[in-house]
């Protein structure tokens, strides 16, 4: 019986043995683990380089020269007429004009000599240089500059001449892990080109321009390479790129680029419309943190919580309301009111996206018309006149489409304080400009004409309690006159 035993264990062991010499034979037939590391097998697979990616993309990306002209004086008292009274016309020598010369990077998108940049980059100049990667130069027009999306749009006549372009990439299908090329000209060194992957899509928190929904990427991005490319794999144009977070100046590996689709739209608005006129949405939301995500029984944060409506807007005409979870717009993800507000300014007026909502538990598709926000961007302005502490300044009322056109919030309410005369009483008072009037002796107050009306108010006894909101905040202030 224990030799049994003895020679039971021996026939285990030797069982185990060859099924594992089965195995690794088997294993090295087929390839081996699907997860081990490969070799190159050929002199192709270790020649694989981007150069045929960039000897097609690079030429469309060009460097922008821009020029400022800066007043500048040996003294501060030049030009002062007080010191001059004094001493002198001329005496501290005449204020003299200095060139001041920066320089970033564009990409050429339109064959007819339409490039992009960032607005940062141009902002100010005088006179705009462009110098192609071939080192032909041209001097350029601006076309639009749009300091909310920080990017401008320039035309080059290039005199029959064929450019190289990039083609716009449809960033919908962009993943983190996804290689891209950054092409720009950092420090002023020359055309330069970094690789890396996306490191994040749908940034917007990053607050560097209004409307945020950056790329990020790990692709070394430095000073200089503002307006430049980054490209996919296809050489197609991703974004361009914006930013660096950095503290020293340099890159740390992450880098910022404005999505294609945002420099399309605002390439098209400057070539057809000559302007930016951005859709609205005519809602406002707060993104889902785990304890609303309950409350609304959903599986996870995630979505844009409606929290307001516009009367008449497009969310209120496609029959949206308060409470109503946004999870998808225009077929993308959405998780705060700043991706929501990019998505629908990348369309167009008239354009009619659909929204997954979750209502009451249940899914929904609602299709919205987009329109421009109400109002005029321009103010009708009046004068405030009388013996109120408001008399001397001007004032209009806050519409949507002057509350967009001055960064505030479409849904503020109230009278904008527009400009203040010197020497008034509204300047004695204390208000500003940007000041909404909100409340005139316990009358609310949302137009001009409500406003005249409790300034002229017999019941006034000249007592004064005018409220007024700044930048926000609720001031409130009691005069006698």
């Amino acid at each position: 019986m224990p030799m049994t035993k003895h020679i039971n264990k021996i026939l285990f062991f030797l069982s185990a043995a060859l099924a594992a010499l089965i195995g690794l034979m088997l294993s090295s037939l087929l390839g081996g683990p699907a997860n081990a590391q490969l070799l190159p097998d050929s002199r192709e697979q270790i020649q694989l380089s981007f150069a045929p990616l960039v000897k097609q993309a690079s030429p469309a990306v060009v460097n922008v020269y821009s020029e400022r002209l800066v007043r500048q004086s040996g003294s501060p008292f030049a030009g002062d007429p007080f010191f001059e009274r004094f001493f002198g016309p001329g005496a501290f020598g005449a204020p003299q004009d200095r060139v001041q010369s920066s320089l970033g990077s564009g990409v050429i998108v339109g064959r007819e000599g339409i490039i992009v940049t960032n607005n940062h980059v141009v902002e100010g100049a005088n006179a705009l240089k462009i110098v192609l990667a071939d080192r032909r130069e041209y001097e350029a027009e601006l076309v639009l500059a749009d300091e909310r999306t920080d990017l401008a749009v320039l035309r080059i006549d290039a005199e029959g001449e064929e450019l190289p372009i990039l083609e716009f990439s449809d960033t919908r299908n962009l993943q983190v892990g996804d290689l891209v090329l950054a092409i720009g000209n950092p420090f002023g060194i020359g055309q330069t080109v970094t690789s890396g992957i996306i490191s994040a899509t749908a940034r917007t928190d990053v607050g560097i321009s209004d409307y945020a929904f950056f790329i990020q990427t790990d692709a070394a991005i430095n000073p200089g390479n503002s307006g430049g490319a980054l490209i996919d794999n296809a050489g197609r144009l991703v974004g361009v790129n914006t930013a660096i977070f950095s503290r020293s100046g340099g890159s740390n590996g992450i880098g910022f680029a404005i999505p294609a689709e945002m420099v399309k739209r605002v390439v098209d608005s400057a070539i057809n419309e000559g302007r930016i006129v951005r859709p609205w949405l005519g809602m406002k939301g707060q993104a889902v943190t785990s304890d609303i995500a309950k409350s609304l029984d959903v599986d996870r944060p995630g979505g844009v919580l409606i929290t307001e409506i516009y009367p008449d807007g497009p969310a209120d005409i496609a029959g949206l309301r308060r409470g109503d979870l946004v999870l998808k717009f225009d077929g993308r993800e959405v998780f705060d009111d700043n991706g929501l507000k990019f998505l629908a300014a990348t369309l167009a007026e008239g354009d009619t996206p659909a929204a997954v909502i979750v209502r009451n538990g249940e899914e929904q598709i609602v299709k919205l018309e987009l329109a421009s926000p109400p109002g005029a961007t321009e103010a009708d302005l009046t004068m405030l006149e009388g013996d109120s502490p408001l008399a001397g300044a001007e004032v209009a009322d806050l519409s949507p489409a002057l509350a967009e056109s001055i960064r505030r919030d479409p849904f503020d309410e109230g009278v904008l304080i527009n400009r203040i005369a010197r020497r008034s009483f509204a300047y004695n008072f204390g208000v500003r400009p940007g000041d909404l009037i909100i409340e005139v002796n316990g009358d609310a107050i949302k137009t001009v004409s409500e406003l005249e009306i409790a300034l002229a108010s017999d019941k006034n006894d000249g007592v004064w309690q005018i409220a007024v909101d700044r930048n926000g905040r609720r001031l409130s202030r009691t005069v006698r006159m």
